[in-house]
């Protein structure tokens, strides 16, 4: 039928295929009047592939993943007003569009993901001069010599509802190693409750979904890890400088809400430690 778009059908794994959540999530608000962040490249990507909507299209985070997403944006923003021609890496990058939301014509960038999900990502982003695409896993070592010898740091590490789904000893052995690597780096990742957990494990089974692999009650307990914490966030109480440009609908809300919200999700800024004591 003339006008009819054909969809691509996206074959991935169980957990890569939640990337349709934030996807979805940043689409419909970008059809907002005044949404907390645009993203037409997202709705241009759901115009032209195919996917399971009653898994994870409607219902399933919703604005909270837009809140959530929007709070790396606003630290990815504040590090580059600092090293303008810094490195980001986005870890677990899915299709997530955030060079094109926060790139300031210097950064230079890595998108890290499993092989599946790179190769549909290449469907829709090209590589380019200060930016590419590395197919592999976090819990392997090779990506870290490609980001390593790239364009130098200093680095910015992104992990934007990913790291959850991954085994706990496995990732945070990865973490470490990540530290060591690049000591005085900074990282950005979200962290669920045991509380918040069981809830997820439960929908999970509900709905056939990837399930969530661990859980942390204080951000603050992986500094053992080599990381220190520099600044953690929830979902009601986002940093100071995203808060203040939020719709006024938000601002108003979010302080009722706090009382259920602060504890779905801790987004949590550290650093990595260096070997100075």
């Amino acid at each position: 039928m003339a006008g009819m778009v054909e969809r691509y059908r996206a074959r991935l794994g169980a957990a890569q295929e939640t990337l349709f959540i934030p996807l979805a999530a940043r689409a419909r608000e970008s059809h907002k009047s005044r949404p907390v962040l645009r993203d037409p490249k997202a709705a241009e990507i759901l115009e032209v592939i195919d996917y399971d909507v009653a898994k994870y299209g409607r219902g399933t985070g919703g604005f909270l993943t837009v809140l959530r997403t929007a709070i790396f944006d606003t630290w990815v923003r504040a590090f580059l007003a600092e090293h303008p021609a810094g490195t980001v890496v986005e870890i677990g990058t899915g299709l997530n569009t955030r060079f094109e939301r926060v790139d300031n014509g210097q950064v230079h960038w890595f998108d890290v993901d499993l092989p599946d999900t790179i190769d549909l990502r290449r469907k829709f982003f090209t590589d380019s001069e200060r930016r590419r695409m590395i197919a592999a896993s976090v819990l392997e070592d090779d990506w870290l010599d490609t980001v390593a010898g790239g364009q130098g740091g200093p680095h910015f590490f992104v992990a934007d509802g990913v790291l959850v789904y991954l085994p706990e000893s496995e990732l945070f052995g990865a973490l470490t190693r990540i530290a060591r690597r690049f000591p005085g780096a900074r990282i950005a990742f979200d962290t669920y409750s045991k509380k918040m957990l069981d809830r997820q494990l439960q929908m999970a089974a509900k709905r056939d979904i990837a399930r969530w692999a661990w859980a942390c009650d204080d951000p603050r307990s992986l500094e053992r890890l080599g990381l220190r914490v520099v600044e953690t966030a929830t979902i009601s109480r986002p940093p100071r400088r995203m808060r203040d440009g939020l719709p006024a609908r938000y601002r108003y809300l979010l302080p009722l809400a706090d009382p259920i919200l602060r504890q779905l999700v801790d987004v949590t800024l550290f650093e990595m430690a260096t070997d100075e004591r």
